[in-house]
């Protein structure tokens, strides 16, 4: 391609708001390319990119909402999965990938660039298979493709990073099942958007796969045993023959920011040995990846400044796909609202409110809450160990413990929509605005039942909730004023 076309050309990036695609789009910006991103909530990725980047509506499931995305496109990311969404995680693929691949072929599209998942000989996870299944797809019935595929990404606030800190951070003594002794080969999240970079400008005259890794191959209890080194401290583990997927899930829900559903996949997926087998990447991409030692020293350096730019939860398909609930004889909200005015400014009003959840706690009986995500978490939801990605800074699209930030307005407005497991569908939101004496603080906490369960849940918990959100409120306005 010559320069000037280059100059010219339109990079669209899927997956924006997730762990990759929330780098890459920096990086691609940096590097000069005209961005795009299709997001089903763009609201989410508000302020997050440069003003020149552009933030599209659109949903891989709905093949009309492509036309205005992919119109112009020469290359396009797609990083689009679905392990977080429910049983059905591998029809959505396979929907969204096809829909993505015709509509991209129809407009002209160049070619997808695709960061698929390593795998090695036997029966795969049905994770992996769903991640090649999607490779196939996008080759077979899209333009041209060029699919990474890499096994563990090291780097701070990836998926694999944060398994890793929090099960030495919080286990001395670790019985560790089979999968912590299968082998892997890790990549540095640096290395993979240098691989997803690079493969813009090389030149293909087919479809082609590059499996890219680190040079190290090791285990999971390796890479661990490595983090603990790194930091510091010394961890023993116990080795078991056999721990299902199952348990390891609920094992690994219960001490670590994972919750059952993506842990149980996460931990099907760990039974193949990921390791490259073909190295043809190191010929055809100038890059040098990092070894694990390096891999895990960069992350922690990025976790010791507080600057995970982006984690595996802030990604909206990190929750999974929630049913419509809208409408219906039950359909009408509930509410429940207070306000108080408060002397001091609003920036001092809104302290308190931009800090709550995480370490923080919710200022009245935090262990309720945390006894709520327990019930979440062996209900298979999200419960509250994703916390929050910055004690004080939130950005639409956040994870907030078992909740997701809707709204954001610096000193004046905060909304969260519940991501835990209800019969209905809940949101708690804070509202700061100045008045005659000081500012006003208002709460609301609403919920759209779905049927009659729906109700029966609001009323039976309503005495207990109508306790919580005034003591904490009552904390709130508290803290405001000193």
């Amino acid at each position: 391609m010559s320069e000037d076309k280059k100059k010219d050309r339109i990079v669209l990036v899927t997956g924006a708001s997730g762990y990759v695609g929330g780098r890459l789009v920096p990086a691609l910006e940096e590097k000069g390319e005209r961005v795009r991103c299709l997001a089903r909530k763009p609201g989410y990725l508000a302020g997050r990119f440069s003003p020149d980047t552009r933030i599209v509506a659109g949903d891989v499931l709905d093949p009309d909402s492509l036309e205005i995305a992919l119109e112009g496109v020469d290359t396009a990311y797609y990083m689009v999965h679905s392990m977080g969404s429910g049983d059905n995680f591998e029809e959505q693929d396979r929907i969204g990938s096809r829909n993505f691949a015709r509509v991209a072929r129809q407009h002209g599209v160049r070619r997808i660039i695709y960061l698929g998942g390593l795998f090695g000989d036997g029966e795969l996870s049905s994770h992996l298979a769903s991640r090649r299944e999607v490779g196939d797809i996008l080759a077979s019935e899209g333009p041209l493709t060029l699919e990474f595929r890499a096994s563990i990404i090291i780097g701070s606030g990836s998926l694999s990073f944060e398994l890793l800190r929090s099960l030495v951070d919080r286990l001395p003594l670790m019985v560790t099942p089979s999968w912590v002794r299968t082998l892997t080969q890790p990549i540095a999240i640096e290395d993979v958007i240098a691989y997803l970079i690079c493969g813009l400008d090389l030149e293909l005259q087919d479809s082609a796969v590059f499996e890219i890794a680190g040079p190290d191959q090791v285990t999971y209890g390796e890479l661990m045993n490595e983090y603990a080194r790194q930091i510091g401290v010394r961890r023993l583990m116990i080795p078991v023959p056999v721990l299902s997927p199952n348990l390891s899930s609920l094992w690994l829900g219960l001490v670590t920011p994972l919750y059952a559903r993506v842990g149980r996949k996460l931990v099907d997926g760990l039974r193949n040995e990921t390791i490259v087998r073909d190295k043809a990447a190191l010929k055809h991409f100038p890059v040098h990846p990092l070894g694990v030692r390096q891999a895990v020293a960069q992350a922690l350096k990025r976790e010791d400044m507080e600057v995970a730019r982006t984690r595996w939860s802030d990604a909206v398909s990190s929750s999974g796909n929630r049913p419509s609930w809208g409408g219906g004889r039950f359909g009408s909200r509930l509410i429940d609202c207070q306000r108080t005015v408060v002397n001091v400014d609003p920036a001092r009003a809104f302290a308190p409110i931009r800090c709550i959840g995480g370490d923080q706690g919710w200022y009245f009986a935090t262990w309720i809450w945390y006894l709520r995500g327990l019930v979440d978490l062996l209900l298979g939801g999200v419960g509250m160990r994703r916390g929050r990605r910055h004690p004080t800074d939130l950005r639409p699209g956040d994870p907030l413990d078992f909740w997701r930030v809707e709204a954001y307005e610096e000193n004046r407005l905060l909304s969260l929509r519940a991501e835990m497991r209800l019969p209905g569908q809940a949101w708690l939101q804070f509202e700061v605005e100045p008045a005659e004496k000081g500012s006003r603080i208002t709460q609301t906490a609403v919920f759209r039942p779905l049927g009659l369960g729906g109700l029966i849940y609001w009323y039976g918990l309503y005495p207990t909730h109508w306790i919580i959100f005034r003591q904490m409120f009552k904390e709130i306005a508290r803290r405001a004023t000193y």
